[in-house]
């Protein structure tokens, strides 16, 4: 699968509220598919298709425990998004800096005092 084919699996399986809650569930550590759809009013084989979408994005995984499978989530696929959102933060954080500038400018031209600002960049 190609990097952009990536991308449009990952955040299509995150578009969705009830896959984005089951990863955040995940965070906490693994679970059964039964634990995963205690919280929703939907069935087991509804949550089964939303955790397909999650594996086929690559952002969970699926064991083997005896009768159980338990799910984990993969950090390494939303890396690749991460990576992907990274370039556009630069490019606003950059936005940021020059309106920053152009405001202290035109504060001094109006003598008042001029703001530092800390930027996490």
């Amino acid at each position: 699968m190609s990097y952009a084919d990536r991308l449009d699996a990952t955040f299509a399986a995150l578009a969705d509220p009830t896959r984005r809650a089951i990863l955040a569930r995940l965070v906490a550590g693994e679970a059964s598919v039964t634990e995963l759809a205690e919280p929703f009013a939907m069935s087991q084989p509804a949550i089964s298709k939303h955790l397909k979408v999650l594996e086929r994005a690559g952002l969970i995984s699926r064991g083997r425990d005896a009768q159980r499978r338990p799910c984990r989530i993969e950090a390494q696929a939303l890396a690749g998004v991460n990576d992907w959102l990274e370039r556009y933060r630069q490019v606003w954080d950059a936005n940021f800096q020059r309106l920053d500038n152009l405001l202290d400018e035109l504060k001094a031209q109006e003598g008042l005092p001029v703001t530092r600002r800390r930027h996490d960049s």
